[in-house]
Order: C-alpha cells, then sequence, then structure tokens
C-alpha cells in the first residue's frame, strides 16, 4: 500500500499477525504452514547450544547474586531464546545494543563472561571494551540505547558501511519517551536499526495491558512508519528467522523493523524481587511448559540432529564456563575505594581531592 506525499510516493507498512510468527511449536514439533523459512540444522545446534551455555551462565550468576558475590542480577531465565538468536542473527560488523537484563546476550556474541559481570558486581561504569565485539555498554535506563543505536548506524551509513545495529528492549521501554525519539529518528533517517522488544509480560510489577492498548507492540511500527513483526519468543528458530530477514533488510537500505517476540522471565525481575506479590503461579506454569530450550532440543531429537552425546557435550561447555565464572570471581581483587575519584577530571579539583582525603581517613580508621 502506497501513500503520495510531495516528496514521492511512500509505502504503509502492512499490519503486524495477532498470531505470533512460529516455527516450532511448544511440543518441539514444526507448524505446518511456516511464514519464513526455517534455519538448517547447523544453525538451530548452534542455537540450542548457546541457550544451554546461558541458562547454566544465568542460573550460576543467580546463585552468586543470592550469595552477595554480585551487587544485582536480573535473570533473563526463560527469555534465552530472544537473547541467544538476536545475537546469532548479528554479522560481524554489526552493533548489539544491551540492557542490564541482556547478559547471554552478550555471553553468546563472545564477551568474556566476567566483564559481562563486572557491572553487575559494581567494579566499574561498564566491564568489557565495547569495540572488540560490538556490543555497547548495558544500559539501565530504559529505551536509552535505542537512540544510542539510531545514531551509531546512521553515522557508519553515511561512511558508507554496511553497518546494522540490534537494540534489545523490553516492554516496558516501548512506554518510554526515549523509545518514541529513536523509533521516529529512526524512520525519517531510514537508520538500519532492528528494535527487538522482549515482551515478558512485566515492566516489573506493571502488565503490559497497563502499558498500551496497541494490540500488539509490534503495532507500534505502523505509527512511525515502519515494518513490525509479531514473533513467538519462546521459539529460537522463529527469533532467529525474523532477526537475521530484518537485519539484512537494514542493511541493504531497508530501514528499521520493530519486532515484538513475546516471551516470559520465569524468575524475579532481580533478585530483590518478590515476583509473587503481582503474579500467579499458574501464569509461571504455563510458561515453564513452553520453555524455548526444551522446545528445540525436542524438535532436533525428533529430526535425528540432535543425540545424547550433543547434548552431553553442550552441558559439559556450560558447566566449564559456570565453573569458570565461579573461580574468578571469588579471586577477583575487592575494589580500591579511590577508584571512586578516578578518570573523573585530568587534575582533580580541590573539592573531589577534599573528599578524597577525608575517604582516606575513613578508611585509616577502620
Amino acid at each position: 500500500m502506497e501513500r503520495t506525499e510531495s516528496n514521492g510516493p511512500v509505502t504503509v507498512p502492512a499490519l503486524p499477525s495477532l498470531e505470533p510468527i512460529r516455527l516450532v511449536d511448544r511440543h518441539g514439533r514444526r507448524t505446518a504452514e511456516p511464514v519464513v523459512p526455517s534455519p538448517d540444522h547447523d544453525t538451530l545446534m548452534a542455537l540450542l547450544r548457546g541457550m544451554v551455555i546461558g541458562r547454566r551462565f544465568d542460573r550460576q550468576a543467580s546463585a552468586l547474586a543470592r550469595q552477595g558475590g554480585l551487587a544485582v542480577y536480573p535473570s533473563s531465565y526463560g527469555q534465552e531464546a530472544c537473547q541467544v538468536a538476536g545475537a546469532l542473527a548479528l554479522a560481524e560488523q554489526d552493533w548489539l545494543f544491551p540492557t542490564y537484563r541482556d547478559s547471554v546476550a552478550l555471553l553468546t556474541r563472545g564477551v568474556d563472561p566476567i566483564e559481562v559481570l563486572t557491572l553487575l558486581r559494581g567494579d566499574w561504569h561498564s566491564g568489557y571494551d565495547p569495540r572488540p565485539h560490538r556490543c555497547a555498554p548495558q544500559c539501565t535506563p530504559l529505551a536509552s540505547n535505542a537512540s544510542h543505536a539510531v545514531g551509531l548506524t546512521y553515522a557508519a551509513r553515511r561512511k558508507g558501511e554496511e553497518t546494522a545495529a540490534l537494540v534489545l528492549m523490553g516492554d516496558g521501554a516501548t512506554s518510554e519517551g526515549d523509545a518514541h525519539e529513536a523509533y521516529n529518528f529512526a524512520a525519517v533517517w531510514n537508520a538500519p536499526v532492528v528494535f527487538l522488544v522482549q515482551n515478558n509480560g512485566w515492566a516489573i510489577s506493571v502488565p503490559v495491558e497497563k502499558q498500551t492498548r496497541a494490540p500488539t507492540l509490534a503495532h507500534k511500527a505502523v505509527g512511525y512508519g515502519m515494518p513490525g513483526y509479531h514473533v513467538d519468543g519462546n521459539d529460537a528458530a522463529a527469533v532467529y528467522a525474523v532477526v537475521s530477514r530484518a537485519l539484512a533488510e537494514a542493511r541493504s537500505g531497508g530501514g528499521p523493523v520493530l519486532i515484538e517476540a513475546r516471551t516470559y522471565r520465569l524468575d524475579p525481575h532481580t533478585n530483590s524481587d518478590a515476583p509473587q506479590r503481582y503474579r500467579r503461579d499458574a501464569e509461571v506454569a504455563y510458561w515453564r511448559d513452553r520453555d524455548p530450550v526444551s522446545r528445540l532440543e525436542a524438535l532436533l531429537r525428533a529430526e535425528g540432529a540432535a543425540g545424547d552425546a550433543d547434548l552431553a557435550r553442550f552441558a559439559d561447555e556450560a558447566e566449564r564456563v559456570a565453573a569458570d565464572v565461579r573461580k574468578r570471581l571469588a579471586e577477583a581483587d575487592d575494589p580500591d575505594p579511590e577508584d571512586l575519584f578516578a578518570h573523573v577530571y585530568a587534575s582533580i579539583p580541590p573539592s573531589l581531592a577534599h573528599q578524597r582525603a577525608d575517604l582516606r581517613d575513613e578508611l585509616r580508621e577502620g
């Protein structure tokens, strides 16, 4: 469909489907009429491996938070399909813009697991160099990463680079003004950005139906003049297929895309949350029965692409990652309190020097 404006015809995107795009059902069976081609078995095996390792890493990080080894940890237990599929869909030259809940995506992208957790331990502003793996720092303010991605890709396109960006955000982030600004500028500038909204149903304790009257979050794309896709976020095959297509189209000049992935976080919002106060056990059980890891495992076993030896190999690798995280965090030096004053000014001003002296006095006094 097209409309005519003073500068020529403009394509009006079609409405997203109310039923999410799905390639593999909750029982691990192929859907009858797939709307996007399914990834091959090698890709599906890579997705399963990434989810097994990512889930074990997430479980280990959650345990460390309970033990005091991390200041906080926002678990992504149950959302592995979105994070692993999104990260694996990126090309080497693309950028990932994660949030505080996207540690598994960073791990999948190749960031050192200890550096992934450094921010959450409270040591530094960000525990990794963004450049080697093209991963922006994890953002805590909701949707602030979205406009950063638009700016980076706009600049890259002006330099003639075929670079796209994947922005990870939650359903709550779509209610922020920063999201509106990013969507609008991305569409106006035709920036090669894919916004992947992990709709887990809750912005902490606020359900999505109290955030919007839109039929799906993907429908919001139409108002900005960009395509929107509604996908089963617990189907790693579908997420990978849709995100891969959207990134390829963005790189080739097709502009931004908004993808809503319907998923669920099985754990609390963070280790300090009490989700039993706002959600029912039956709801959690419903989503546990749609687990992304067991769904893909069932498919690959049924089609003869994965067996016990493959799953054992993935589990062993996951355990090695978890053991390495435990060991290296236990051996890590405690941060020097005086680092609070480092790397702020080239020449420390008198007011800050006075505060540093006060801190030294307190530390000497015990």
